[in-house]
C-alpha cells in the first residue's frame, strides 16, 4: 500500500485510541465528544482511501488463506 494510506489508517487508529485514553481519564464531555466525530470522518475517509487504492496481487479466491491452505485437509470433520 501506499504511504499515504498507511498514514491515513496510523492517524485514524491513533485518534480512536485517543478517544479511549481520554474517555478512562475523565477528560471533559465536549473534547471526548469532538474528538469521536472528527475520528469518525477519518475512519470513513480511511476506509474509502483503503478501498480505492491501486494495490495489485497475485492472490486469488484458490489461494484461500495463507495460514490455513484449504488443499491440506480433505475431510473436514
Amino acid at each position: 500500500m501506499k504511504i499515504l494510506v498507511m498514514f491515513s489508517v496510523a492517524l485514524t487508529i491513533f485518534l480512536l485510541v485517543l478517544v479511549t485514553v481520554l474517555v478512562s481519564l475523565n477528560m471533559p464531555l465536549n473534547w471526548v465528544l469532538y474528538l469521536t466525530f472528527i475520528g469518525q470522518v477519518f475512519l470513513l475517509i480511511m476506509i474509502y482511501k483503503v478501498l480505492k487504492d491501486n494495490y495489485p496481487t497475485t492472490k486469488t479466491f484458490d489461494d484461500f488463506y495463507e495460514d490455513h491452505p484449504i488443499g491440506e485437509y480433505e475431510n473436514y470433520r
